[in-house]
């Protein structure tokens, strides 16, 4: 005969996780709200300063258009993400605070997403059983349970310190934004699943109901993979990703379950035994992830295995792979267990693996991460939650630590994997003792039947120290990132504690002594003049530098009228020699050509000409580098012949790019090219979407020699 215990009419647990979580989002606030009066850092400039696009002067229609395809980021321009920051510009100006603002509302909600998505998976997990099983004591323990843990969950994934770029670091709205879309894609997906399987059926209602034989849960998920996607992408291209999570969530919770078409009592014989798989769901994943992969795998691949597209990496496609797995273990511990010195922003000080034992913590991140997988797999019929959690973390990575090109380490790439460490590790610290069955009111059938059906981690032992370890670990996180953040809210003493974290940085030097020059406000006499030049020469000295530091040391001698050092300029043709100029050396040589064309500058000319052959040496140079060369020799120069050759060749390198078109054009009305300047307007009229450039083309059209 079953014991029964009653229940205990205490304040409701739900009404608790509330609770929790509104002090957890009043708390991230706290934390964050010092870092907020922080200035712009690093590719903030490209994207945001200086990029005049997302700083429309009206909210015309054509305006936003050309605001929300201005970003130099990404070939897919993410104009989502553009628009948000034109539309800060237009509300506030080009003020970091309100941006930074804007940011963390957008981690709040991202918070309260987390919130959601955990608790109605630990809602499916505890409810796996069918509602023939299903008890309403049982149905009630698993709804109460649920939303401490994910009240929890969702407090600690907002004080992350891994997460803190994700807020204060203005351009990662890119990220924050699309993992909005990725949380609610995976939230109705999750639900939809539920009501496929009659999940959000009361224990007491019929499995024969019309809400669970309605296909509304199905449209539902298919809404919810495909529409998110999409809205995400034009976000960052990392929403993208968001059909593979909902492929992971399937695996490890509902593992491709069909739903019942009637009670079993009603059933006939060939309906007792359905299918193990629901075809549905297996088609929906087959369109929505399978079909694109193959093709986004077989257009990237060809890209990927040219040698030319890793000649402005310090690394190859070998290395990288031999890399990442250092990497992502790092990022494991940087999540659960941070220092100040692990969480340095700048990274590019890191090892590179040339080999299994070179470092011999290749070979060791590999099987460790091996071990991890297989861990994945061997918990999924016995703890799906930790399962999920180990599985999202791992996916998270195959985008951006595999194959592709990109920078080796960035801690933002941690947005949403980091949701997946804390959904494996915060349910098991606040699992419940075995007193807990008393307090619910479970019978002791419904309490075995409760753990028979995947409850994620019931009756574990050693309560009190796991939850102390919790509490802990909340405390850690919220002071780092409190630390941190406090750090962020001055562009100087931020700068200043990035490079003590980061002492081998090339990156951290130069922002340093960057820093020092701004606040010199190009004053011989200021102080902080002398201080620049130590870092900024530090930087030009590391290892795979770019030429940025050679940049700002030549730009603040030249703004304040001081000689210009020969082995400045010299060591930025050995670099450029040396490998394929990156968006740095980029950017710095652009730099130093608006200078000089301002007349700031007075840059000796033969010798900026040899920086430009030493960055064009290499082949297929980049139609930005081209520009700038064409910028140079034209308004510098004045040889305007080799100005509209290399400007010619930029279009042809970049035909989709106006500004390069819009130039062009200018250049053929100033030489009198009249046929071959309405020729190239032609062309610039086909990329006129949504009229963003219509006041461009008017003003064209207006110039002296087209009349």
């Amino acid at each position: 005969m079953n014991q029964t215990y009653p229940i205990q009419h205490s304040t409701p647990t739900h009404r608790r996780a509330w609770w929790l979580l509104l002090a957890a989002l009043i708390l991230t606030v706290a934390v964050y709200w010092p870092g907020l009066s922080g200035g712009f850092l690093f590719d903030d400039y490209p994207n945001i300063v200086d990029n005049h696009g997302v700083q429309p002067q009206d909210a015309h229609f054509s305006s936003l258009v050309g605001a929300a395809l201005s970003s130099p980021a990404s070939e897919f321009k993410r104009p989502l993400a553009s628009l948000s920051f034109a539309v800060n510009y237009l509300i506030t100006g080009l003020d970091p605070y309100w941006m930074k603002l804007t940011n963390l509302v957008l981690h709040l909600l991202n918070g309260l997403l987390v919130f959601l998505l955990t608790k109605i998976l630990l809602q499916c997990v505890g409810l796996s059983s069918t509602t023939e099983t299903r008890s309403q004591t049982m149905e009630s323990a698993a709804q109460r349970s649920a939303g401490v843990t994910a009240a929890l969950v969702s407090a600690g994934w907002m004080l992350l310190p891994i997460n803190l770029t994700g807020v204060l670091y203005v351009v990662q709205r890119m990220e924050s934004m699309a993992n909005l879309f990725v949380l609610l894609g995976l939230l109705g997906y999750v639900a939809g699943r539920k009501r496929m399987l009659g999940l959000d059926q009361p224990a007491n209602v019929h499995a024969d109901s019309p809400s669970w034989r309605s296909p509304s849960g199905y449209l539902i998920c298919t809404l919810s993979i495909t529409a998110p996607t999409v809205v995400g992408i034009l976000a960052k291209e990392t929403a993208v990703m968001l059909p593979l999570y909902a492929l992971l969530v399937e695996w490890a919770i509902f593992g491709f379950r069909p739903s019942p078409p009637v009670s079993m009592h009603r059933a006939s014989p060939s309906d007792r035994r359905p299918p193990r798989h629901d075809r549905r769901v297996v088609f929906l994943f087959l369109l929505a992830l399978v079909v694109p992969m193959t093709v986004g795998v077989a257009w990237l691949l060809p890209g990927v295995l040219r040698a030319e597209n890793w000649a402005s990496r310090d690394f190859t496609l070998g290395t990288r792979l031999l890399s990442e797995p250092r990497i992502i273990v790092d990022y494991i511990v940087w999540t659960l267990l941070p220092t100040p010195d692990a969480l340095s922003f700048y990274h590019d000080d890191f090892q590179i693996s040339t080999g299994l034992l070179k470092p011999w913590t290749t070979l060791a991140s590999i099987v460790a991460l091996a071990a991890l997988l297989a861990l994945a797999i061997w918990l999924r019929q016995r703890q799906p939650l930790a399962a999920l959690g180990i599985a999202l973390f791992l996916g998270c990575q195959l985008l951006t630590g595999t194959i592709l090109p990109l920078e080796l380490i960035y801690e933002h790439r941690n947005y949403f994997a980091s949701f997946g460490l804390l959904l494996t590790v915060i349910p098991w610290l606040t699992a419940p003792s075995s007193v807990w069955y008393r307090k619910t009111g479970l019978t002791s059938a419904d309490a075995q039947n409760y753990e028979n059906n995947r409850w994620a981690f019931a009756r574990l032992p050693m309560a009190l120290p796991r939850y102390a370890l919790l509490t802990g670990l909340l405390l850690c996180w919220a002071a780092l990132t409190a630390i941190t953040a406090y750090a962020w809210g001055n562009p100087l003493r931020l700068a200043e504690d990035l490079a003590s974290r980061a002492p081998q940085s090339p990156r951290a030097e130069y922002e340093l002594g960057r820093t020092y020059i701004i606040y010199s406000h190009y004053d011989r006499s200021s102080p902080f003049t002398e201080l620049a030049y130590p870092p900024l020469e530090r930087a030009a000295k590391l290892p795979d530098s770019s030429i940025l530091p050679e940049q700002a040391l030549i730009f603040m001698n030249s703004r304040m009228h001081l000689p210009l050092k020969d082995a400045w300029s010299d060591s930025m043709v050995i670099k450029l020699k040396a490998r394929k100029p990156g968006v740095q050396d980029e950017s710095s040589l652009a730099a130093l050509t608006q200078c000089a064309r301002e007349q700031r500058c007075a840059l000796p000319e033969q010798r900026m000409v040899q920086v430009f052959l030493a960055a064009l040496a290499h082949p297929e140079p980049s139609a930005r580098l081209l520009a700038t060369y064409g910028d140079y020799a034209w308004n510098v120069l004045n040889d305007h012949d080799l100005g509209l050759r290399m400007i010619k060749e930029a279009v042809s390198a970049q035909p989709i790019e106006p500004a390069y078109q819009i130039t062009l054009i200018r250049m053929l009305a100033a030489q009198g090219e009249k046929i071959e300047a309405e020729a190239a307007i032609k062309r610039l009229e086909a990329l006129n979407i949504g009229g963003r450039l219509d006041t461009s083309l008017s003003g064209l059209r207006a110039l002296p020699g087209l009349q």
